[in-house]
């Protein structure tokens, strides 16, 4: 590999990284606030995607302003899921319901989006879809640094509202001990109804992330839910900080080994890390020293 196709692989798998960490970041907050494994975070993202596709198709709004409907829109539908939904399943199963619950709502999702748009792939075509820039000999996408800036900028907010603000310290009181935290007073159904709201407005993000940059079909979400799966699992459940260095990591192995392997087989670099990681640690490697940074 010659240094200036390594100079691009690296620069495409930080922005890949910061894509991959936007897209964990729901997944991550459902398990560390619920413990729910929400398999249909990831048929979210595509119904996003989809949306953002519909809206410019039907009226030439760019998917970024999209976001001022889809962000509330899924932020209503997460807090009544959990409220109605996940809310009922009983909590010594809660875990493993959860997954045939979310499976079941995933399937749901999928179903709806080829009756109405059929299985034909769709991609959103935009002014500057094929634009570039070129920085120190290195060629970046133009959409691709849109979605690592919508990434960051959604990561960041998403870091100041649980940790500096009240909604924030009570979300990760409840995470941290629910008992206690009833017992001070926080109605801690309430909260988890927001933390749930809060994930599935970050699909939203990453769905209009993905809509810029990717060819999208109903079943496109079963390509996502592995990698993703494997982000948290690496980083340690419950944690945002440690799964966004997951992605990042991840994000810059496999794009260095679609050089010498292709893309199929560097995919396999998600379920290799997750499979070392259940067998060595378990807990993540990142979880144990970041997770209270949540």
């Amino acid at each position: 590999m010659t240094g200036a196709l390594f100079a691009q692989s690296l620069v495409l798998g930080i922005l890949l990284g910061g894509l991959y960490a936007l897209l964990a970041a729901g997944l991550t907050l459902y398990f560390g606030v619920m413990r729910v494994v929400m398999i249909a975070h990831s048929a979210f993202l595509i119904l996003a995607a989809y949306l953002a596709w519909y809206f410019h198709e039907r009226s030439g709004l760019d998917p970024l302003l999209s976001l001022v409907i889809t962000v509330p829109l899924f932020f209503v539908v997460g807090y009544g899921m959990q409220r109605f939904l996940v809310s009922r399943l009983r909590p010594i199963s809660l875990t493993t319901m959860s997954v045939l619950l979310t499976f079941a709502v995933a399937l749901t999702i999928e179903g709806l989006l080829g009756f109405v748009w059929t299985g034909t792939q769709r991609r959103v075509q935009l002014e500057y879809s094929g634009a570039s820039i070129e920085v120190a000999g290195v060629s970046i996408a133009v959409v691709k640094l849109i979605a690592f800036a919508l990434a960051a900028v959604s990561l960041g907010a998403l870091y100041l509202i649980l940790r500096k603000t009240s909604f924030g310290r009570a979300l990760r009181a409840t995470t941290q001990h629910p008992e206690a935290a009833r017992l001070i007073g926080i109605d801690t159904d309430r909260v988890a109804g927001l933390g749930f709201g809060l994930g599935l407005a970050t699909a939203a993000v990453g769905g209009t992330a993905l809509a810029l940059d990717y060819t999208i079909y109903p079943s496109l979400h079963w390509h996502w839910i592995g990698p993703l799966m494997a982000i948290i699992v690496v980083g340690g459940l419950g944690s945002i900080p440690g799964a966004a260095m997951a992605a990042m990591l991840l994000g810059v192995a496999a794009s260095l080994l679609q050089v010498p392997l292709g893309t199929t087989w560097a995919q396999t670099v998600f379920y290799l890390a997750l499979f070392l990681t259940l067998m060595i640690r378990p807990q993540g490697f990142f979880g144990g020293r970041l997770a209270q940074r949540f």
